[in-house]
């Protein structure tokens, strides 16, 4: 670890922003593994998004005044401006009054932060017990957000809605999730039964959120799945972390797609001699050399490979500190489908995760498909570059440690694919078509976020973009089952902005290395440090940052 860097006014601007957020956003503290305030929620309701907005704009106003005194405060504050700006702006066009879809929203954030806590000792249990106890408190000023917003016209799409509430009433009544982590602690009888009371609160919470989805915001919401060229810019912005040609990069998404089919062509050849990229995919499904059965198969599958993958990198390609070499290969307690990653306490005391939410009913998995994914969220992926910015506690403040930026995180993971497949990792054609796989997804879904939310041409020229075309077109170029199609096209109608975040950002990333190879030379090991040093901040910043000149 590098020498402690001398605080400046800069940086302790920076943490009491992050102590501001830690106060009203209570839920970091289990994410950081922060003692304190383990059960509390952030106020979701109109008073609680009028407080946020009153911190950033006072916290905006001394970032701007404040002396910058080296290069590490003019990233920080670049930063800072970037990402409060945003905030203000995104609660002024009323993002939360409409803040309802199906992967990323207060319905899934109430009781995913149960993943992350505790259960080992009576006390851990008690904050569980407490959590639960305050769902019902924390879904009533949420809805009355989204209240205000039928009330200003500002209302999600009615696919949403729907499908929110479908997954909403999954934790309602004895065979929720909550009903079951009651029913698993080993506690003593009183906090039992607090627990008991806690689930069948927060199951009532549920409860009422279906019946006002379903008879409140249903009614008001439209057909329509898109949102319009301005929501979609200021949510491209955010995700991206700088702003993009949406027309250009709509066009550059369908460019993207082409060149993936073909390149998938040229592999569907290797691996059966003039199949098509569907009968070699078919062809693999049908290997058992290339099948698991069962989460346990799959969870073990998913360890092993992780842990050679940080053994080999660690000894050649990136600095690992020892801290980081523990990654937890996990299941999901959910069953909604995606794979994901939760970064490790401060204290690295809890290891760094990736989840695999498995869908109901799935029990087969393809590792030539997956392989890349191990990559993706693992090393070199979200694991190497979201753990080192958490281990870099000696040059970054506690704010820029936790930062995330989707543009920045996710199109690091995408270019770590394909730095993987250039490291010689994913040679073998099954697994190099699991790669493209994943990358053609990456780009179609460019191509239909834009489309669909825009409204613009389709690519066959038959008219332009609605939400019912997503489903045919990434079933097209989805090598996957129905469930994970529609889950997928559902989250990309309903959260705007966010999937194309994963290419864009690649193709930003790929930009950068090849414009600092042009001034710097091809040391990439020294890219790639740098690079990951200043943690996960938006792509204008690191450009701004790592080629001030150009």
């Amino acid at each position: 670890m590098t020498d402690q860097r001398i605080a400046t006014p800069m940086d302790d601007l920076a943490e009491e922003w992050l102590d501001t957020l830690l106060d009203l956003e209570p839920e970091m503290h289990v994410h950081l593994g922060r003692p304190g305030r383990e059960s509390d929620y952030a106020d979701r309701s109109p008073d609680g998004v009028a407080a946020y907005a009153d911190a950033a704009r006072a916290a905006l106003a001394r970032v701007r005044s404040t002396v910058v005194e080296d290069d590490t405060d003019a990233i920080t504050q670049a930063e800072l401006v970037r990402t409060l700006e945003l905030d203000i702006e995104k609660i002024e066009a009323g993002f939360w009054q409409r803040d309802l879809n199906v992967i990323a929203s207060p319905g899934q954030d109430l009781r995913d932060i149960f993943d992350l806590m505790d259960t080992e000792t009576d006390d851990d249990w008690s904050h569980v017990a407490r959590r639960m106890q305050n769902v019902p408190a924390a879904m009533s000023g949420y809805l009355d957000s989204l209240r205000i917003g039928i009330a200003a016209g500002n209302v999600p799409a009615i696919r949403q809605v729907r499908e929110v509430a479908a997954q909403a009433r999954k934790q309602v009544g004895p065979d929720s999730f909550f009903a079951a982590l009651a029913a698993r602690a080993q506690v003593p009888a009183a906090l039992k039964a607090d627990l008991e009371a806690g689930a069948r609160g927060a199951c009532e919470a549920y409860g009422a959120m279906v019946e006002f989805l379903e008879n409140d915001l249903a009614p008001a919401a439209p057909e329509r799945d898109a949102v319009g060229r301005d929501h979609y810019a200021l949510a491209s912005r955010a995700f991206v972390g700088a702003e993009i040609d949406l027309d250009e990069t709509y066009e550059w998404g369908i460019e993207e797609l082409r060149r993936m089919v073909e390149e998938q062509t040229a592999i569907a050849d290797q691996i059966l001699p003039g199949a098509s990229v569907e009968e070699a995919i078919a062809h693999l499904d049908t290997d058992p050399t290339h099948q698991l059965h069962g989460t346990d198969a799959l969870q073990e599958w998913m360890q092993r490979t992780s842990d050679q993958a940080i053994a080999d990198l660690g000894r050649t390609h990136f600095d690992i500190p020892e801290p980081m070499r523990r990654l937890e290969c996990m299941i999901a307690p959910t069953q909604e489908g995606g794979i994901y990653y939760t970064g490790p306490s401060e204290d690295f005391e809890r290891a760094g995760r990736m989840w695999w939410s498995v869908p109901e009913g799935i029990t087969e998995f393809d590792t030539w498909r997956e392989l890349t994914t191990v990559y993706h969220e693992g090393v070199p992926g979200h694991h190497l570059q979201l753990g080192l910015a958490t281990y870099n506690s000696a040059q970054l403040n506690g704010w820029r440690r936790l930062n995330w930026n989707s543009g920045h995180g996710e199109g690091w993971a995408l270019y770590a694919e394909r730095l993987m497949a250039d490291l010689g990792y994913l040679d073998a054609p099954a697994d190099r078509l699991g790669m493209l796989d994943g990358q053609r997804m990456r780009a179609a879904r460019v191509v239909v976020d834009i489309g669909v939310h825009l409204g613009k041409p389709k690519p066959d020229g038959s008219g332009p973009w609605t939400g019912e075309d997503a489903f045919g077109f990434m079933a097209q170029h989805v090598n996957m089952n129905d469930s994970f199609v529609r889950f997928e096209v559902n989250r990309y109608l309903g959260w705007a902005g966010q999937a194309p975040s994963y290419k864009v950002g690649q193709r930003m990333w790929e930009q950068l290395r090849d414009d600092w190879v042009a001034a710097h030379g091809t040391d990439l090991k020294a890219f790639h440090a740098q690079a990951l040093a200043v943690g996960s901040i938006g792509l204008g910043t690191l450009r701004t940052a790592l080629l001030p000149d150009r």
